[in-house]
């Protein structure tokens, strides 16, 4: 009886996180009928404009949703088997008795993971909850319940956290969004003005009236979240990184990951030009590898110094990281060398 009333429970909440993106579907399937039902096809005479009208219309409206639901479908990912730890070693990790003990158990747990990542104290990340090492970039959903690959955010309006697997997706919805809602908006126009001036008579009148502003009011609301994950991108950081800056083992650096402009839009979009307006997953990767951007740590760990690194300028970034190809990667005594996919 207490299983069923738990499962019963569980789904409950599994309807009530969907309930946004029910909204946000059933907006988009009013549009589309009052676009194409009581825009096009009883207001628009003109057979030419009609066919224009519903062309690009179909085209911007397949775009979208095929967007939207690759982002709310597509699954976050696992963390690698190796990043876990087994039962002894976290009994050994909540019975050690300080703060050191725990670094060098952790130090040894991560000795041959390709992880580069530390918190504010220096050690590695260490997940309670998951009882596992934390892969460079990602964190852990209180939502999903688990830690998620360069986890960005949890979106209630896609039921889904935005990551390394979807985060193309997400960016390409927010993109095709805009251009969907401004096409309505600017395609609807005409009609609305000539509404406005002969008066809104009947519910059909007030569904063109309502799809031209909801059009402008969704577009300028997506268009500041998508300039600013077009910034994000460009500059190789997730909304998390924005405000929790990334710590290495040589201390924080909120531009670790920056490659120059060229070569982080690519780690996102990938490096076929063909694929990178359509939601097909194209991005550079494997979610638990990062290129970085520090000076090599192997010279100087031969003098007995740390790894420092200077301040760079994004133009100096972007011509010598990616036109060079000299992209560097964080080395020290506990993580293996990283792979450098930047092509």
């Amino acid at each position: 009886m207490a299983s069923n009333c738990k499962i019963f429970m569980l789904g409950c909440v599994k309807l009530v996180k969907f309930f946004p993106v029910l909204f946000i579907s059933t907006i988009i399937a009013w549009s589309y009928y009052a676009y194409v039902v009581e825009l096009c096809v009883k207001n628009v005479e003109s057979l030419a404009q009609k066919v224009f009208y519903l062309l690009f219309f179909h085209f911007s409206f397949v775009m979208f949703v095929w967007s939207y639901v690759q982002t709310i479908f597509t699954s976050p990912g696992e963390i690698p088997k190796q990043f876990y730890v087994s039962q002894r070693n976290v009994d050994e990790l909540e019975n050690a008795e300080t703060e050191d003990a725990q670094r060098q158990i952790l130090t040894r747990l991560a000795k041959h993971l390709p992880v580069v990542c530390r918190t504010m104290n220096g050690c590695y990340r260490y997940c309670e909850k998951c009882r596992c090492l934390k892969p460079d970039r990602s964190h852990h959903c209180s939502i999903c319940g688990r830690c998620i690959l360069k986890m960005d955010h949890h979106c209630p309006w896609v039921n889904n956290c935005v990551n390394f697997s979807n985060y193309k997706f997400f960016v390409l919805f927010l993109g095709w969004g805009i251009w969907y809602c401004l096409y309505i908006s600017f395609t609807s126009l005409p009609h609305f003005l000539r509404l406005f001036k002969i008066g809104f008579r009947g519910a059909a009148e007030f569904q063109i009236m309502f799809l031209f502003f909801l059009g402008f009011l969704f577009s300028f609301s997506l268009i500041c979240l998508f300039g600013y994950h077009l910034f994000l991108t460009t500059r190789n950081r997730s909304t998390l990184e924005s405000f929790r800056v990334p710590v290495f083992f040589n201390g924080p650096d909120k531009r670790g990951f920056h490659l120059g402009w060229k070569a982080n839009f690519q780690e996102v979009f990938g490096d076929q030009r063909e694929l990178w307006f359509f939601p097909i997953y194209s991005s550079l990767g494997d979610g638990v590898n990062f290129p970085t951007r520090c000076l090599d740590f192997d010279s100087e760990r031969l003098l007995g110094s740390h790894c420092n690194v200077r301040p760079y300028s994004d133009e100096e970034d972007d011509n010598n990281s990616v036109s060079n190809g000299m992209i560097q990667n964080h080395h020290d005594d506990d993580a293996p060398s990283r792979p450098n996919y930047v092509r």
